[in-house]
């Protein structure tokens, strides 16, 4: 009877740590890049958030250098940037940087932004507001 136990307790442990890799594994899918300093907890697969009857995208901006390469680059990326020459942005871009803002409403928008973080050139995406 005893050793009956101990299996069942080593079963048992077994499971725990099967379960633990599962939630471990998939926390670290959901993890993003530090460089992208939005919190998507609450977007949905559609990139909305927000009550039911109140879904918007979120939006969020960057810095690239200027040039028609990284231009050429980050929208062959992502369709939805709009590139604003004239603007600093809340991001504050220099006078050799161009602000990117683009949008969470597209279809992987997660892959999107970790494909875009993975620019070296590109050091922080944060959300964008329009104020």
């Amino acid at each position: 009877m005893v050793r009956s136990r101990n299996v069942s307790a080593l079963g048992l442990g077994w499971l725990l740590a099967l379960c633990f890799h599962v939630w471990a594994s998939e926390a670290t899918a959901e993890r993003t890049s530090p460089k992208i300093e939005i919190d998507l907890a609450g977007v949905n697969e559609a990139g909305l958030r927000g009550p039911p009857t109140g879904l918007r995208a979120v939006h969020y901006e960057f810095c690239i250098p200027a040039g028609e390469r990284y231009a050429t680059e980050v929208l062959g990326i992502d369709p939805t940037l709009q590139l604003l020459p004239k603007s600093r942005g809340r991001i504050s871009c220099t006078n050799r940087q161009l602000l990117a803002v683009g949008s969470t409403h597209q279809e992987g928008y997660r892959e999107v932004l970790e494909r875009l973080a993975a620019l070296p050139y590109i050091t922080r995406i944060v959300e964008s507001f329009f104020e």
